[in-house]
């Protein structure tokens, strides 16, 4: 992998993603409508909006409003800095289902048919983690964020950061049509069964071979540790 070549140049990458996504996301949109009429009922069973939605970073830094399925207590408000497990008092019931499941980020479906996400890509985070980014780590916003990942089928909420990040990465770096039918696929049985049995760090996964040492010589520092998206405070 040359570090000269930050973003991946397939054809699938270039001329193929983004059309695809857009039809995929209005498909999936449609069959998944009645699914998401029922569960914003459920959500209604508590008071507040059936919707969260929070500004967060795209491609270039670009910022939009994410869309998710409200999981917390409606009168709460988000503070990015907190984390939030699975197990936290002030997830509703539903909430706590949604989250396990993901269905949660159903509503991000939008998100990709309005061009500001994709299926598959890094996911986004807030303005100011991306504005303390370093170089490396930079580069995950040189595409669209996705609804999964590399990191979210290879990795879980609480794997450090920078373990992450290798994932992210090396994702923005080698993405093609066969890595994003297999991080499709694998999203399914990870939300089934839960991130942990899938989790590995990046050293023992089959990606790590496949980068030059050039590439692994700009792995940065290790740094405090930030929240990751799936553990930061969203209701």
């Amino acid at each position: 992998m040359s570090v000269e070549e930050p973003v991946s140049t397939s054809l699938w990458a270039r001329c193929v993603k983004r059309p695809f996504d857009l039809l995929a996301s209005i498909a999936l949109i449609a069959l998944a409508s009645p699914f998401m009429l029922i569960i914003a009922a459920l959500i209604k069973t508590s008071p507040g909006p059936v919707f969260f939605r929070q500004i967060r970073s795209g491609r270039m830094g670009t910022e939009f409003w994410l869309i998710k399925f409200r999981t917390m207590r409606g009168d709460r408000r988000p503070d990015p800095k907190e984390l939030v497990p699975l197990n936290h008092p002030e997830i509703t019931p539903v909430g706590r289902l949604l989250r396990r499941l993901k269905l949660d980020e159903l509503p991000q479906l939008f998100n990709i048919a309005k061009g500001e996400m994709s299926l598959v890509g890094p996911r986004p985070t807030l303005p100011d983690q991306v504005a303390a980014y370093d170089v490396f780590q930079r580069r995950r916003v040189l595409v669209r964020p996705g609804l999964t990942g590399l990191a979210q089928v290879n990795s879980s909420a609480a794997s450090p950061w920078d373990e992450r990040i290798l994932y992210d990465v090396y994702y923005v770096q080698r993405h093609g049509l066969t890595m994003d039918a297999g991080i499709l696929l694998k999203t399914i049985p990870v939300a089934l069964l839960g991130e942990r049995h899938f989790a590995r760090p990046f050293a023992s996964s089959p990606f790590a071979a496949r980068c030059s040492e050039g590439w692994r010589t700009t792995q940065p520092p290790s740094r405090p540790e930030t929240p990751s998206e799936e553990t930061q405070k969203s209701p």
